[in-house]
């Protein structure tokens, strides 16, 4: 298998609360803050990497928009986007590129209105239920779909 360019830039995109976390509902998503979480993508990086997140629908689907033609690859974290934003569904398949949907909790074990997330329709993967350290898992199995795709 071809080695992946050093130059392949992923994006990372967290949506709505996950600034909060490391103090919001600890018994879900742990102890771990989004800072901490980012400096771990940083270490684990071979390239560069756009960290960002936002709690505003419309800022998501811009970055998701903005991705297009510039990263190679896409991890989203669309927390309470997750279950009903077709705005963001739609960003995400007009980006084109691989994309990785994570999600720090196992969503499928959790209640009914956080158990089915829509974006998986365009999703290349999906990563739920390895709390934070999914992150740099998402960000290692990103490299491997490029890497897969060169």
């Amino acid at each position: 298998m071809e080695e992946l360019d050093d130059r392949a830039t992923i994006h990372i995109v967290n949506g709505p609360n996950l600034n909060t976390l490391g103090v919001r509902e600890p018994e879900i998503y742990g102890r771990t803050t989004l800072a901490e979480i980012e400096g771990w993508c940083r270490d684990a990086a071979r390239g560069p990497i756009e960290f960002m997140q936002s709690n505003i629908e419309g800022e998501i689907v811009n970055m998701l928009q903005a991705a297009r033609g510039t990263a190679d690859g896409v991890i989203i974290n669309p927390a309470g986007y997750s279950f009903y934003s077709v705005a963001v569904l739609d960003a995400l398949k007009f980006y084109g590129g691989p994309v990785i949907e994570l999600h720090i909790s196992n969503i499928h074990a959790r209640d009914e209105d956080h158990r089915h997330s829509i974006m998986s329709k365009a999703a290349t993967a999906v990563i739920a239920g390895l709390g934070a350290r999914g992150y740099v898992t998402a960000l290692h199995a990103m490299y491997d779909l490029l890497e897969a795709r060169a």
